[in-house]
Formats: structure tokens, C-alpha cells, sequence
């Protein structure tokens, strides 16, 4: 059994068939046009309808706005920073027991 290969859209493809859409043609109809899924063609119209010019950035890219991007790069930093707070809390364990292992004494 071979893999099925996933098909691929530009931007323009997807903004024509959404606009053949807004013309008041059937999804079924723009579909069979076009040789795509009818769920493809409702898809991209509620991602324009959300989106406006931002969407269909391509390749699984995202474009997000500044302040979605300072989001983004914030939850990172305090994902980080539990994580060190996590390593350190672990090492503070291991250094105060009370077996003198680790102590200088």
C-alpha cells in the first residue's frame, strides 16, 4: 500500500476559490470545479473570513501579530524559567541531605 501524497495550495488558488465562493456559487459546485474537498473550500473561507489578508501564510507557518509574538516569546521564557527553578529545586535536594555525601566536611 503506498503512502497517499498530500496535496499542496498556493495562496492565489485558495484566495480564487474563496472569492468563486463569496460569489454566491455552491461549495459543491467551486469544489467539483476546482477538483478539491468541499469541506477545503468552507475551510479556507472561514480562515479568510477570520483572518483577512493574514491568512494562508503557507507551509504550516503561522503570521502573527506583535503582540502575539511577545506572547509567544514570553510563555517560552517562563516555560524556561520553571524549568530551571525545577533543576535547581532537584540539586538543592540533593545537596542538604543529611548523609554529609556532598558536604565539604
Amino acid at each position: 500500500m503506498s503512502k497517499r501524497e498530500r496535496k499542496s495550495y498556493d495562496k492565489a488558488f485558495k484566495l480564487m476559490a474563496v472569492e468563486l465562493y463569496r460569489t454566491g456559487k455552491p461549495a459543491g459546485t467551486v469544489a467539483k470545479e476546482l477538483g478539491i474537498g468541499v469541506d477545503m473550500v468552507r475551510r479556507w473561507s472561514r480562515e479568510h473570513n477570520d483572518q483577512g489578508s493574514r491568512s494562508f501564510p503557507g507551509n504550516g507557518k503561522q503570521d502573527l501579530t506583535p503582540e502575539q509574538k511577545e506572547i509567544q516569546s514570553l510563555k517560552k521564557a517562563l516555560q524556561d524559567a520553571e524549568m530551571e527553578n525545577r533543576i535547581l529545586k532537584k540539586a538543592v535536594s540533593i545537596f542538604s541531605r543529611d548523609d554529609n555525601k556532598y558536604s565539604g566536611s
